[in-house]
């Protein structure tokens, strides 16, 4: 019989043994289980290889993509705007407002690569310029999925990677922290969820962005320093927000606008979209007609567009082995493509009762805006058809309603008719129509009111091709109004000939815009420029 030391001397024996097997297994499959992987990894970069070898041509929006601020077409005040803003020892955050295709996210990129090569600018050579779209930009109050903030992957989910194991949370940066040091762009910043622009709003204050979870300890050893130091001093986020939107200033918050410079990019002219259209022409590597910039300007409005319809048409061409881009492509392009036929702001010419204003729209670009009236005998009713704005006033003791500033013209207009001019209103039914359903809002079309009312009543046509912004006051002054650079370039875009502003606001530099520039101080002044007649006395009127 065995004794009890060679039990366990056997015992002993066959546990190694056992345990050798294990660990020779183990191994085995190890190493099996790296091979796979291994394999499995090379076949993976074998295929992601062989599809970064798969190349199409390079779009034309690409080749067509502005390398310099010389390249941009018509938003110069808007890149001089920008550039005082970003390129100074102290660049300011930014907001440009404008439609799309026109250069807002072109001439922040090229503005930073600028202010790179400037001695007195903080960008640095290295800079990031971090884009991304807020109307698509998701995020998870958790904490756990967030591109812009920042996240932290806690343990219990996955992406903590091997600090999953160790029970340790592992913060990731988002773009705040990758913009640090450069330029952080939001495009349609407008779409921002309100949570995320509170927290935004917060980032640009400290500069640095805090990330939270209730698994972090401070006291836990296990955790690495530099995660002890991001959950207590925070990931550095220093840049400068540039918000590009199409919406009106009015739409966007005014905690956001109040940090921000506000730049305003114009809408583009047809000549504009004509260069634009034959600089894509020669980027594609095709001659083209003369008639193929105008075609195209009459169906687009922005870069955007007419870089595309330059490149379907290219395509039609290229399929006729030709390489000349004929006026034929663009109309079957537009044809098939139904592209709708650009509405272009037109004057009118002389017509009784109808005037040319001037206004600005909500995003800073000036507009013609046409103003009709008729006039009629009645009981002195004024009715006005359009969209004319209305002001609500939230009080404590209920809502109130202001009374649009537009329709307050036309009753000052009223006014000045019966005092100055002998008209007797209360005779009289005046229906004004805006046409085209723009918006309007704001005392500058007084004057525009008064003329076009003035021409119903006495049935004298209107000078042609004249347009006219200023506000009216009940004594006739003329009173200054603001935006009129903008507004005289939209007319002058227009074909205006004649343009009659406030005296009170009249700069020389001015006469550039217009042939025939007339400030007037009162409105006799504006009816003799408007009607080309001298007033003298009580106005003779149509009806008896």
């Amino acid at each position: 019989m065995f004794n009890l030391s060679t039990v366990l001397v056997i015992s002993q024996l066959i546990f190694s043994v056992v345990a050798i097997i294990y660990f020779v297994n183990s191994i085995k499959n190890h190493r099996s289980s790296v091979k796979t992987i291994r394999l499995s990894s090379e076949k993976e970069g074998q295929e992601l290889r062989r599809l970064r070898n798969i190349r199409l041509t390079e779009p034309l929006s690409e080749k067509a993509r502005p390398k310099s601020i010389d390249e941009i077409v018509g938003q110069e005040k808007g890149i001089e705007a920008l550039r005082a803003a970003l390129m100074g020892e102290n660049p300011q955050h930014v907001i440009i407002y404008g439609p799309p295709g026109v250069g807002k996210t072109a001439v922040s990129r090229l503005i930073l690569e600028e202010a790179k090569h400037s001695a007195d600018s903080p960008f640095k050579s290295g800079a990031p310029f971090v884009e991304l779209d807020s109307a698509i930009l998701q995020f998870d109050e958790r904490n756990i999925a967030d591109p812009l903030m920042g996240s932290v992957h806690d343990h219990i989910y996955q992406g903590a990677g091997a600090y999953g194991s160790a029970g340790v949370p592992r913060p990731k940066p988002g773009a705040v922290t990758k913009a640090h040091g450069g330029i952080l762009f939001l495009d349609e910043i407008g779409e921002l969820h309100p949570y995320q622009l509170n927290r935004l709003l917060k980032v640009l204050e400290d500069r640095k962005v805090y990330l939270n979870s209730s698994y972090y300890s401070p006291e836990d050893e296990n955790t690495p320093p530099y995660i002890h130091d991001v959950f207590k001093n925070g990931l550095p986020a220093d840049f400068r927000l540039v918000g590009a939107t199409t919406k009106s200033p009015r739409d966007i918050p005014e905690a956001l606008r109040s940090r921000c410079r506000e730049v305003f990019f114009n809408s583009l002219t047809a000549e504009q979209v004509e260069k634009i259209a034959a600089d894509s022409c020669i980027k594609a590597g095709f001659k083209y007609e003369e008639k193929v910039p105008g075609l195209v300007s009459e169906y687009c409005e922005n870069g955007h567009s007419t870089v595309n319809i330059i490149q379907t048409a290219a395509s039609v061409a290229k399929l006729s082995r030709r390489k000349t881009i004929k006026a034929e492509d663009i109309l079957k392009v537009a044809d098939f493509g139904r592209f709708t036929p650009v509405y272009r702001q037109k004057l009118s010419t002389g017509e009784v009762g109808v005037v040319n204003g001037l206004a600005v729209t909500g995003g800073g670009t000036g507009c013609v805006l046409p103003v009709e009236a008729v006039c009629k005998k009645g009981r002195g009713n004024l009715n006005i058809t359009g969209i004319v704005e209305k002001e609500e006033i939230n009080s404590v003791n209920g809502k109130l309603i202001r009374k649009g500033t537009a329709y307050a013209s036309a009753e000052n207009a009223l006014t000045v008719l019966n005092t100055l001019f002998g008209i007797d209103t209360s005779k009289y039914d005046f229906h004004i129509n805006f046409p085209g359903g723009v918006p309007v809002d704001g005392p500058s079309a007084g004057i525009a009111l008064f003329c076009e009312m003035y021409s119903a009543a006495t049935e004298k046509p209107v000078r042609d091709k004249t347009v006219m912004t200023g506000e009216l006051g009940i004594k006739g002054d003329v009173l200054p109004v603001g935006g009129i650079e903008e507004k005289l370039t939209a007319g002058k875009n227009a074909g205006a000939k004649t343009a009659i502003i406030p005296k009170g606001v009249y700069d020389k530099k001015y006469e550039s815009l217009s042939p025939n520039l007339i400030s007037a101080e009162n409105i006799t002044e504006v009816i003799k420029a408007v009607f080309e007649t001298d007033i003298s006395g009580k106005a003779a009127h149509k009806i008896a």
